[in-house]
């Protein structure tokens, strides 16, 4: 996952459902390689930077340069989710197909993160405020805590979520620091600043029938054969089922277990077209 800002032309390609990453569905925010110069980044820094993990029975401080190393399935939030009248924040909890259980968010910006990743797939693990990190600039030392650590089969993700309007000059040092951390243990890294264009409603949509179903009536049977024959448009393709209002729901779990496939730049709608998975 690399840290760039999508040009023009990337933004009007299609997102197509069924093979899509993060990668495709985030707008990453650009970190101005001038920043990285404010960051001491002297002979044995990943020695001197350390991070500090949780367990229920202790803390773990370690290196940078051992961050791999640390297993961190066995570590809580460094730092708890609180709920109070008149914060300004929305935190709150969300299930993950991926895992198979709640994961804490502190904005709604978050909640769209773990929604995205449970789509994309491939996840292994999510850990909310995985570590608190204490690095060296310049001026002394800061301290940052990452939003989310994204265990994949083969690599993990660093993920700060920032809407881009809300980055602050302070900011892009911890966001440097943390580049610059992940990049020494072989780990990405990205600053979620925003979605493109209706993934984010069209996620939203297919996650209301995500969890598993029973097909008593073998309706995803035959919307496979349907449109198999050929893309149909979601409202044609329901009404040509010998259930059409069952149907639908039908497809929209397909959708999102990728076995049907769409454009996710697209609204999801009776308009919509709908692809069978390799051929769109």
């Amino acid at each position: 996952m690399t840290v760039t800002v999508h040009a023009p032309e990337i933004e009007s390609r299609p997102i197509w459902s069924h093979s899509c990453v993060l990668d495709d569905l985030a707008v990453p925010y650009s970190i101005d390689p001038a920043v990285v110069e404010r960051l001491d980044t002297e002979s044995g820094w990943a020695r001197r930077w350390t991070a500090r993990w949780k367990t229920v029975q202790a803390e773990v401080i370690c290196p940078v340069q051992e961050l791999a190393n640390v297993p961190a399935i066995a570590s809580v939030p460094v730092r708890g989710f609180t709920w109070r009248a008149g914060q300004r924040h929305r935190p709150g909890l969300q299930y993950l197909l991926a895992t198979g259980r709640m994961h804490g968010f502190e904005s709604l910006a978050e909640r769209n993160l773990l929604l995205a990743l449970d789509f994309a797939g491939e996840v292994v693990e999510v850990l909310s405020q995985p570590f608190k990190m204490r690095f060296t600039t310049a001026d002394g030392s800061e301290d940052h805590t990452p939003d989310f650590l994204v265990l994949l089969p083969d690599t993990a993700v660093l993920i700060d979520v920032r809407p881009g309007h809300l980055v602050k000059d302070k900011d892009l040092v911890k966001f440097a620091a943390t580049k610059w951390a992940a990049a020494a243990v072989g780990w990405h890294y990205l600053v979620a600043s925003g979605w493109r264009r209706q993934v984010m409603t069209g996620l939203d949509a297919l996650s209301a029938r995500r969890r598993p179903m029973s097909d008593r009536l073998g309706l995803q049977g035959e919307l496979l054969g349907l449109v198999r024959e050929r893309p149909r448009r979601f409202g044609e393709l329901a009404e040509e089922t010998s259930l059409p209002a069952v149907a639908r729901v039908h497809a929209v779990h397909l959708l999102w277990h990728r076995q049907l496939a769409m454009d996710l730049t697209q609204p999801l709608d009776d308009a919509t077209w709908i692809y069978p998975v390799g051929r769109a």
